[in-house]
């Protein structure tokens, strides 16, 4: 029997507020138990020592334990991304899957998840954590039963960080000792790890990550917190296996002004599953961003990485808000700041999922 995917926007007040979701479950519009991932847009300041993650994490779970078996919790990623500068809007984005028939004809939106084991502090930002996410992903892919490749449309990775405890742990036989820079490495070392599964790179040295910006996935989208020790991978893509009228296409930004790689797929995407969304039919948009190394944007100085107050991050996920909420008409989006080896250098991975029957 084919499974359905359903997507569910949900507006927070705070990374407490679980009542939208509460409300659904109340509503019979969703069933706990059908919860595949939950990704979050917090409002801290997305840096190391942002801890509104592990807040909306722990609120989340206290909210599922009234309906689900602990160990059912665990199997749920939890990708809090933080960060809601200039106009962004807080929200939770929930991704469930049922089976059972569907109406609409053609490929439809797939997906499922992975959680690895814990991570060793020493392994963060190295090569066995691509390697754990490469697997990650394929396993992903196969209980999602997406054929290959080229169905994928977006990975979405929750990956630890490092911490003064973490590094005396194993007595600094670190990727860095500088907890910021961690977090770069393991979103880094996560992408590269799409790349591989994905087969968009061969096997990548170790020496390559976070150095080697000609390296990258053009649909992978890291987030690092100090909430998990895990990597949480959510694999997000069109299968003939699944029913329903939502799917999802992507694009990739070549820099962050770049709107016509949003708009190129808004009004047609995947020609072969019927009308495109036009805006209306928008259910989510999820997009990396990042300041470019270079300190330009298409020849002109940008000073984000200059800022001694507010981190390029932080400028980054606000100027390409900014950008997608100008096409879209939203500002509830799923838009993840530092995309180091996630698109070109400056740019990044952008994915919309969207309704099928709804007229450009």
């Amino acid at each position: 029997m084919p499974r359905r995917a359903a997507v569910h926007r949900l507006p927070m007040s705070g990374p407490s507020d679980t009542s939208a979701i509460e409300a659904l479950f109340a509503a019979g519009a969703l069933a706990p138990r059908d919860i595949v991932a939950i990704l979050g847009k917090t409002e801290g300041n997305g840096c190391v020592n942002d801890f509104t993650r592990g807040y909306a994490v722990q609120c989340l779970r206290a909210a599922l334990s009234r309906h689900v078996l602990p160990g059912e919790i665990d199997r749920i990623p939890m990708v809090m991304s933080g960060g809601t500068e200039g106009g962004l809007s807080p929200h939770w984005i929930v991704l469930s899957a049922t089976e059972g028939p569907g109406s609409a004809i053609g490929p439809a939106l797939a997906l499922a998840s992975d959680v690895t084991r814990p991570l060793c502090p020493s392994e963060i930002g190295r090569g066995a954590q691509v390697a754990l996410v490469r697997d990650a992903v394929r396993t992903a892919m196969a209980r999602a039963g997406i054929a290959g490749p080229g169905d994928v449309h977006f990975v979405q990775i929750k990956c630890p960080l490092l911490t003064s405890e973490r590094i005396a742990q194993v007595a600094g036989d670190v990727a860095t000792s500088d907890t910021l820079k961690s977090m770069g490495l393991s979103r880094a070392a996560a992408a590269l790890g799409v790349a591989e599964a994905l087969g968009e790179t061969g096997p990548v040295p170790e020496a390559a990550i976070g150095t080697d910006l000609s390296l990258w996935s053009s649909r992978a989208s890291a987030s690092a917190g100090i909430e998990v020790m895990s990597c949480e991978i959510v694999v997000l893509g069109l299968s003939a296996e699944w029913s329903g009228d939502l799917a999802i296409a992507h694009a990739v930004m070549r820099d962050a002004i770049d709107a016509p790689a949003l708009a190129a797929i808004l009004p047609g995407a995947a020609p072969a599953a019927g009308a495109g969304p036009g805006t209306g039919g928008l259910v989510a948009v999820l997009a990396k961003a990042e300041a470019s190394s270079g300190g330009a944007i298409r020849g002109s100085r940008h000073t984000m990485r200059d800022d001694s107050d507010i981190s390029a991050t932080r400028h980054a996920r606000g100027f390409v808000g900014g950008v997608l909420a100008g096409l879209t008409g939203l500002t509830e989006l799923f838009v993840s700041g530092g995309a180091e080896h996630q698109g070109p250098d400056g740019g990044g991975p952008v994915a919309i999922i969207y309704r099928k029957d709804i007229d450009p």
